[in-house]
């Protein structure tokens, strides 16, 4: 269980540096393979079955019980349309800690965590991706690897998903 050791004042904005590096929690969707930024992260657990909630958007799968706090279930291959939803071993929630609000997403698989410099992410370009390019960030090269970089905050922030309350000021 990957568990967020960050204090609040490592929370901030990145500064605009080239040395800058930022660590990133990788994870894969169908063929492709993102990044968010790992301070957002409280834990990583198996597929487990959820409550559902009757008239939520397809890609609210449920809710969870996570010791005595309820956290609702997006399962991003539903949101992003990246084919078909199987659950199998690899599955996994990302619980995300995001102010005063806990949230879970669903996805296929997490490869690692990883250092990104800011000159290794570059502009996202018109046509990228299934995501609505607001919510990426860029597109992050390791090596032979292309991450699609996003903020994982602005995502489960956006009215669209409706989820959780903007902080003041977001």
């Amino acid at each position: 269980m990957l568990q967020n050791q960050a204090s609040a004042t490592t929370r901030g904005k990145a500064e605009p540096a080239s040395g800058h590096s930022q660590e990133f929690l990788t994870f894969t969707l169908g063929p492709e393979e993102y990044a968010i930024d790992i301070l957002k992260v409280q834990e990583i657990r198996g597929y487990d079955a959820v409550t559902t909630i009757a008239n939520v958007p397809a890609f609210i799968k449920g809710v969870i019980n996570l010791r005595g706090t309820i956290v609702p279930i997006v399962d991003l291959r539903i949101k992003f349309n990246v084919g078909v939803a199987e659950y199998t071993p690899f599955t996994v929630v990302i619980i995300l800690n995001m102010g005063a609000r806990v949230v879970g997403i669903v996805v296929d698989s997490v490869s690692d965590v990883t250092m990104l410099r800011d000159d290794q992410i570059a502009p996202t370009p018109e046509f990228a991706a299934t995501v609505d390019t607001k919510y990426i960030v860029g597109l992050g090269t390791l090596d032979e690897r292309m991450l699609i970089v996003i903020d994982i905050e602005k995502l489960m922030l956006s009215s669209e998903m409706a989820l959780v309350d903007a902080a003041p000021g977001v």
